[in-house]
């Protein structure tokens, strides 16, 4: 699945504009993605970590030549998917729930409103 599908898809979901959602999830994106850059560890509870890892340096071998290369340390970026939700795609478990707060609202409080007070 395209980013592109993805906001079709939510945007049907919820009954929200494509544009509203596509702000929504770059938006996302963009916070998880700084969060990384910074070296924190981002927890969404049963579906998964993002985090930063460090790969020490390292000495490999070039394939063509057998000639020893040293590798710089590097941070990567690593998931590890939830209990819940690695069920869930076994299929050995049911769809996981992420929201913390389950409203009874098809529309989260706050998102694509317009308060007319001040």
């Amino acid at each position: 699945m395209t980013k592109r599908e993805l906001v079709i898809e939510v945007a049907e979901r919820l009954g929200y504009t494509q544009n509203e959602v596509a702000s929504v999830v770059q938006a996302t994106l963009d916070a998880i993605t700084e969060c990384l850059r910074d070296g924190h560890r981002l927890e969404i509870r049963n579906f998964g970590v993002f985090e930063v890892k460090k790969r020490d340096a390292r000495t490999g071998r070039n394939p063509r030549t057998g000639e020893e290369v040293s590798i710089a340390e590097k941070r990567v970026a690593t998931f590890k998917p939830g209990k819940a939700l690695k069920e869930y795609v076994e299929g050995t478990g049911p769809k996981p729930a992420f929201d913390e707060h389950s409203g009874g609202s098809d529309r989260p409080s706050g998102l694509g409103t317009q308060d007319s007070e001040p």
